[in-house]
């Protein structure tokens, strides 16, 4: 596993590489929290808005903030904001700009895994939720092969190369993600898997995506011609192709509790 930090500055590169991948995630989510409409949402993590836009889309929210560290991601998320309902503040999940008891709903959308210490991302969810809401996230299944580049991750790690991984990827793990629900004192906490599925046009169209991630720009680069010809030849008879479509296949665990205090 590489050392260097993975880092989101590019609002419209991250909408292509992951927030697609995130609404699409985040559908499932909101079907399985069916959460009623007119409430105000704290979402953890924004980055670009992706999930954002998707629960003023659906959920029809009085208000809703969207919190991120990246100041880029930041500006991509307002700018595609229209519907004046959202509004987006800098800060981190440990130590959230939001006033407590505030909010029905806050959530984390691929995100707890980034948190430098999960449980206090989860205490302050809880701490801004007011009694009865919801505290929920998803977040990809790492350890458990659920990301969606994990073919070309795979592929490289038999070749003998590391590759970045997000520094508390166990967090996401089903059974370490009920642990944290249940120690910040929520209640009814249930637990799911999320599978979701992307086609790209062509093998060219899907490299060309993976290789604008956060975790393979850094590797990739550093890749003599061979090694990389024979990569993408490996990753070339991995994944499912339908025709000259690939169709990739993710998977996120996922938890909700209610705040009962």
């Amino acid at each position: 596993m590489a050392d260097q930090p993975i880092r989101f500055t590019d609002g419209a590169s991250y909408e292509r590489v992951m927030g697609i991948w995130s609404r699409s995630a985040g559908e499932v989510f909101l079907d399985w929290l069916a959460p009623k409409r007119s409430l105000a949402w704290a979402d953890v993590g924004c980055g670009n808005g992706a999930f954002t836009e998707l629960v003023v889309d659906r959920c029809a929210p009085t208000s809703i903030v969207g919190v991120d560290p990246s100041p880029e991601q930041l500006s991509f998320a307002r700018a595609r904001h229209k519907a004046g309902v959202a509004q987006f503040a800098e800060g981190g999940a440990m130590a959230l700009p939001i006033a407590d008891k505030s909010v029905d709903v806050a959530t984390m959308a691929l995100v707890i895994f980034f948190v430098p210490e999960p449980a206090k991302g989860v205490a302050e969810m809880v701490r801004v939720t007011r009694r009865g809401g919801t505290v929920a996230a998803y977040a990809w299944d790492l350890l458990g092969g659920g990301f969606p580049w994990e073919p070309v991750h795979a592929e490289l790690r038999v070749l003998g190369h590391s590759v970045p991984m997000a520094p508390r990827a166990e967090a996401a793990v089903m059974e370490n993600m009920r642990a944290l629900w249940t120690g910040a004192g929520l209640k009814d906490v249930e637990t799911r898997t999320i599978e979701v599925e992307r086609s790209f046009s062509s093998f060219e169209d899907f490299w060309d995506t993976a290789s604008l991630s956060a975790t393979l720009r850094t590797v990739l680069p550093t890749l003599d011609a061979a090694t990389l010809a024979r990569l993408k030849d490996r990753v070339r008879a991995r994944v499912r192709s339908e025709g000259k479509a690939i169709v990739l296949t993710a998977r996120a665990n996922a938890a909700k509790g209610l705040v009962t205090t």
